[in-house]
């Protein structure tokens, strides 16, 4: 079976669509159609039923489901495994968001590195559509972000609740009326809880997507916007950033990973390093 087959399949059961997993899968969707294709000639039944109403799996599509999540999960740890150095007997792949990639996946990295020497490590970044999916495929184990999209047999627990609290590079700085207000974009819920919070605020002139990109442009251009408390401890202590007294927020930071990951070696030793980690950065 082509992989590729697998993972386009998965695809379109996740989206409901080939043109939307067309583009997710960055082919045209005529290449989509022929590796359904390609598939149902294969198995001898059809996988999809297509309507106006969009794609829905048939009972065989259903069935075949768990089937092509164990292709792509057997065919990315093999590839890996194969190339591992003799000693070590296993991989732990971790995915991280990219903010919470220093507080989090950049301290696991050595404490994996100590408490399991034989084994080898392997992290990436994304945001969480993407490593959603990644584990969903079993191409990683586990991975820590601020909202998971949820999928079957997916474990998720909450790490830590941060707060996020309002900085600024100016003591005298207004919540709700500074023209240099940054608004960072932690996510729809916070973007709620922000319009509730401040509901006559005129639009800010900046919006960044990346917690690290706005701490720096307001540390080197002046401004202020919500942050972790994590994020800016090490700045209000040099005195480089104040903190205004306004309205607080909390996010919550979980871990998931996919039900079928407990037997992969080192795995619990690595969800302890990161509930471990999680519980030092809220103290």
């Amino acid at each position: 079976m082509d992989t590729e087959v697998a993972r386009t399949f998965l695809t379109i059961l996740e989206t409901g669509s080939f043109k939307v997993a067309a583009d997710r899968l960055n082919v045209t969707q005529s290449t989509v159609s022929a590796r359904i294709k390609q598939l149902e000639d294969t198995l001898g039944r059809p996988v999809f039923n297509r309507s106006k109403a969009g794609v829905q799996a048939t009972q065989a599509g259903m069935q075949f489901q768990r089937n092509a999540e164990v292709i792509l999960r057997a065919w990315e740890q093999a590839r890996h495994e194969v190339a591992l150095p003799q000693g070590l007997r296993g991989l732990i792949r971790i995915g991280g968001q990219f903010t919470l990639w220093e507080h989090f996946i950049l301290k696991l990295l050595p404490y994996l590195r100590k408490a399991v020497p034989d084994a080898a490590v392997r992290a990436e970044v994304g945001m969480p559509e993407r490593l959603s999916q990644r584990l969903q495929e079993g191409m990683i184990d586990m991975a820590v972000m601020y909202a998971p999209q949820n999928r079957q047999r997916m474990v998720v627990e909450t790490l830590l609740t941060e707060r996020l609290i309002y900085v600024s590079t100016d003591a005298a700085a207004k919540p709700g009326q500074d023209p240099a207000y940054v608004l960072v974009d932690w996510g729809a819920d916070f973007l709620v809880d922000h319009s509730a919070a401040y509901p006559g605020m005129d639009a800010p002139l900046v919006t960044v997507n990346h917690g690290p990109l706005a701490i720096r442009y307001i540390l080197e251009n002046g401004g202020s916007g919500y942050f972790p408390l994590r994020m800016v401890r090490t700045h209000l202590k040099r005195g480089k950033l104040v903190r205004i007294k306004a309205p607080e927020f909390t996010r919550p930071i979980h871990l998931a990973y996919m039900s079928t990951s407990v037997q992969t070696p080192g795995f619990e030793t690595a969800i302890a390093g990161m509930r471990d980690i999680a519980n030092k950065l809220g103290r």
